[in-house]
């Protein structure tokens, strides 16, 4: 039996909503709503007492998943790690296909959020970048240069149109 019927939205908690919330306005996506939340209903699916939080909403100009920022007013919210690497268990990416990555990657520098490490290329098929937005979230940044590839590193090989695939950071590979 399957449960799931689609993919909703990905939530993150920040303590500065309008901060946040720009950012990733200033990557292209839209506000689709905001809101406040509090009460029995948050205080039970949350298991925190009292809690009260603006939320916004967010989604990409074609639609589809969407991005929900929410900061508790009460409870006081409780500092994550903004240093995260790759490599620590837990949320580490949010990914976004852009369509030119230097663009991107210039009009977030330009508002201070810098780069983790560079930016890569995948035998000229994609180049990507993590960028450190506000509050440590790591947003990953794509562009599809050009199909993918015919091999890759490792076990995992670039899609050729294969029914069983997985996204990686936008990049299409199947299961084997």
């Amino acid at each position: 039996m399957t449960h799931v019927r689609r993919f909703d939205h990905i939530g993150i908690t920040v303590a500065d909503l309008d901060a946040a919330t720009a950012f990733f306005v200033g990557l292209g996506l839209e506000v689709e709503g905001t809101g406040s939340v509090e009460g029995e209903f948050v205080e039970t699916v949350c298991d925190l007492p009292g809690a009260h939080c603006q939320i916004a909403m967010l989604r990409s100009p074609g639609g589809g998943s969407r991005l929900e920022l929410s900061s508790f007013v009460t409870p006081d919210h409780v500092a994550g790690s903004p240093e995260a690497m790759a490599n620590e268990l837990g949320l580490r990416n949010v990914s976004f296909e852009v369509a030119d990555l230097q663009a991107a990657v210039d009009a977030v520098a330009a508002d201070g959020y810098g780069l983790v490490g560079g930016i890569g290329d995948y035998e000229g098929s994609v180049r990507m970048a993590y960028v450190r937005g506000p509050e440590g979230i790591v947003v990953s940044l794509f562009e599809q240069v050009s199909r993918p590839v015919t091999s890759a590193p490792g076990s995992l090989r670039p899609d050729a149109g294969g029914a069983h695939a997985r996204s990686c950071s936008g990049c299409t590979w199947p299961l084997g």
